[in-house]
């Protein structure tokens, strides 16, 4: 009797350790849900300003030919160096990723749960190369060549500083840009800058695929553990 004692007293011990592990499991789902929703609204973001970037960049072949027929002619410059003169980087929201590495709550998570989460964050660490090291390149080469050409009272306005009656957004030029007419030197510019239009390019399928994946991995947790 003793043993059957032990033995059922052991039974309940496991059994309500399951319920508790059962139930950390899918409050860590729920909060992965979450934390996809919150992704998924800032993929949105950074997707619609990467689109208005790449759309202001179609003058870019005109405005060279007529820069390079008159040095003076700097206005079409305004437009692309508002749309390249900044970035919008997206981060995972991986505060329920810290707490299942830190934890080890991992393992509490059916694998197929598992692995999607586990995906989904080796295709961020793709993107995140790919931001920190061919797309930042790109943009600070445009940058710096921009610094080799432009008259600072003309720029200024449009690195976003605080000067009065200026708006620093719109890409409007308060003169003409060119500190300098060496050609070569504004030749490298517009190649630079083709050059960060296929970074951004790239950026946008990379954050595509994201958002594709996030979006996926919502419905799969919503079908599977009925979310609203």
């Amino acid at each position: 009797m003793l043993f059957l004692a032990v033995f059922c007293g052991f039974l309940a011990e496991n059994f309500r350790e399951h319920q508790v592990e059962k139930a950390r499991a899918k409050q860590y789902v729920m909060s992965l849900y979450e934390d996809l929703r919150a992704d998924t609204t800032r993929l949105n973001l950074i997707i619609d300003r990467d689109d208005e970037k790449i759309s202001g960049f179609k003058s870019i072949m005109g405005c060279y030919d007529t820069v390079l027929r008159n040095l003076q002619s700097t206005s079409c410059m305004g437009v692309l160096i508002k749309y390249s003169k900044t970035s919008y980087n997206f981060s995972l929201n991986d505060r329920t990723l810290r707490q299942l590495a830190n934890a080890g709550g991992f393992r509490l998570l059916q694998k197929e749960d598992a692995d999607s989460i586990l995906g989904y964050e080796s295709q961020y660490k793709n993107y995140q190369n790919f931001e920190s090291t061919l797309f930042q390149s790109s943009q600070d080469h445009v940058r710096y060549t921009l610094n080799e050409l432009a008259d600072f009272k003309v720029n200024a306005p449009l690195q976003n500083f605080a000067l009065k009656g200026i708006d620093t957004m719109s890409g409007k030029l308060q003169g003409s840009l060119l500190f300098t007419d060496n050609k070569v030197l504004l030749n490298k510019w517009f190649n630079e800058l083709a050059l960060y239009l296929r970074a951004i390019n790239g950026q946008r399928n990379l954050l595509d695929q994201l958002k594709d994946k996030a979006t996926g991995l919502l419905q799969y947790y919503k079908t599977k553990h009925h979310f609203e």
